[in-house]
């Protein structure tokens, strides 16, 4: 098996995760010409050596990699194995890799992830082996064509992804509810808050910090770029609008000025769409107490995009007046109390 001269590029953001399957590939007689932690960092090694084989992941910073692999297979078709906790056999990121080109798939536990790493009856270096063989003369119009049809429209989200984000929107009687549903999660909750609180400027900073101090939460003020991960909230900056990003398969926050949307900057709409916009059914969304109808149109987008969707009820509204706007748009899966919100999210994350 040693010498057969297979060229092999790996892409995964993980150094861990590079290091021990250029290991293991390395000890099966494979070559690892390429190592990058995204696409971006990729593309130029690639084309001073193109491989013959590219090992691909698909939860990366700054690019996907579905996003990655339809590029490549519409500019220099090449062997593709995935490898990631999503392609797993019969998952929708499966199938939509191996749609746009990929030859196969490995999956990676999401538990054990070091003894797999170091499995070398794992199946990857026989997949990559077997991806070598293929013959993709055929490919360039066929990929590109599919890769097209399989692409998701621009407004929509990675299919599945392992990071997951809640929305909050809040308004009257807020500041007591947010505390009342932060300090009764988990800081271990398997997915990142985003949250809008009608505030003037000059005062979220201090509410962030409070929250903080009585949560279990990293609870900041948003900056510009800040990354959406579990264990932390990002709080609208009074006076400016927050939305939602993708940065590859992660998510971050824009921080931005621009007019008052249902009279109010920050506004709950607006960071509603960019999380249905970025997220889809990732995400979930929460709208609780407040004056006006803030939240309401936006809830209902996540809804559509595939979101779940939870509203304050009214028994336990301070002001009845967000929550109820978004049911009579029938944008609510649910509505509950307070106490039995902050359950839900635990289930859900």
């Amino acid at each position: 098996m040693a010498g057969d001269g297979i060229k092999v590029a790996l892409i995964d953001d993980s150094a861990v995760v590079r290091k021990h399957l250029a290991e293991l590939l390395q000890a099966a007689g494979l070559r690892v010409s390429i190592t990058a932690s995204d696409p971006l960092f990729a593309w130029p090694k690639l084309r001073a050596d193109w491989p013959d084989v590219i090992v691909l992941d698909v939860e990366m910073p700054r690019m996907d990699g579905l996003t990655f692999l339809r590029e490549l297979m519409a500019e220099r078709p090449t062997p593709v194995v995935m490898c990631s906790t999503l392609t797993e056999s019969g998952a929708e990121t499966t199938l939509q890799a191996l749609a746009a080109g990929a030859v196969s798939f490995v999956t990676k536990p999401k538990i054990g992830l070091k003894s797999f790493l170091e499995d070398d009856s794992n199946g990857l270096v026989s997949a990559v082996r077997s991806a070598a063989k293929a013959n993709l003369r055929a490919l360039p119009r066929a990929a590109a064509s599919q890769a097209a049809a399989a692409a998701p429209p621009p407004v929509r989200a990675l299919a599945q992804t392992t990071d997951r984000v809640i929305a909050i929107g809040a308004s009257t009687g807020g500041v007591q509810t947010v505390e009342q549903l932060l300090t009764a999660l988990p800081n271990t909750l398997g997915a990142g808050i985003v949250l809008v609180q009608h505030m003037p400027a000059g005062f979220t900073a201090g509410f962030a910090a409070r929250l903080g101090t009585v949560s279990g939460f990293e609870v900041l003020e948003a900056q510009d770029g800040d990354r959406v991960f579990p264990g932390r909230v990002l709080v609208a900056p009074g006076g400016r609008h927050m939305q939602l990003r993708r940065n590859g398969a992660q998510y971050v926050v824009d921080v931005k000025d621009g007019p008052l949307v249902n009279h109010h900057r920050p506004s709950v709409d607006v960071l509603f769409r960019s999380v249905a916009q970025c997220a889809g059914r990732n995400a979930l969304g929460v709208l609780l107490t407040g004056m006006g109808d803030d939240g309401a149109r936006g809830l209902l987008v996540m809804r559509q995009a595939g979101a779940g969707t939870l509203a304050q009820d009214e028994a336990s509204s301070i002001v009845y007046g967000m929550p109820k706007a978004a049911l009579d748009l029938g944008a609510v899966d649910e509505a509950h109390s307070l106490s039995e919100l902050a359950h839900q999210l635990r289930r859900w994350a």
